[in-house]
């Protein structure tokens, strides 16, 4: 499952220095986690990992230490679309629609946007919660996170 590999990664690059997807694929190997290289590279974008130096001339994958940089709206619009299925509002609550498995990273990003119209996120597999105040902001939330789709 998704969510359980990517919190062994989180586990991985925080003990380890991991330099290459390979290298995040072995460490998951020997976690007895089965992954193709094309998962980890998928696992790497959602997480939203970057390469920083080690000191000694080497990169290993780490997480963002400034999460304004990681959450710029040329990501959001591209995270949008490749997770968001669609957005609606009833009083002062959107409630998007997400891949399975989508739902966290998509909520992180909208926590960590500070629009000040989003009091918070509350995300399942697939289904993101966003509460609105005033509750009259909601339809203004819902076409901003409808933009980042087109």
């Amino acid at each position: 499952m998704k969510s359980v590999r990517q919190a062994v990664i989180k586990n991985i690059i925080d003990r380890q220095i991991i330099e290459t997807q390979e290298d995040l694929a072995e460490a998951l190997r020997q976690e007895r986690i089965k992954v193709t290289q094309a998962t980890v590279s998928r696992d790497i974008k959602e997480m939203m990992l970057i390469k920083v130096p080690t000191g000694d001339g080497r990169y290993r994958y780490a997480y963002p230490m400034n999460n304004t940089v990681i959450f710029t709206e040329e990501r959001m619009q591209r995270l949008f679309q490749d997770t968001v299925l669609g957005c609606d509002y009833s009083e002062n609550i959107v409630v998007l629609k997400t891949l399975p498995g989508g739902a966290n990273t998509v909520a992180s990003a909208l926590d960590h946007a500070n629009w000040p119209e989003v009091l918070g996120t509350v995300a399942g597999d697939d289904n993101i919660f966003i509460i609105v105040k005033p509750k009259d902001a909601a339809p203004d939330v819902t076409q901003r996170l409808l933009a980042f789709l087109n």
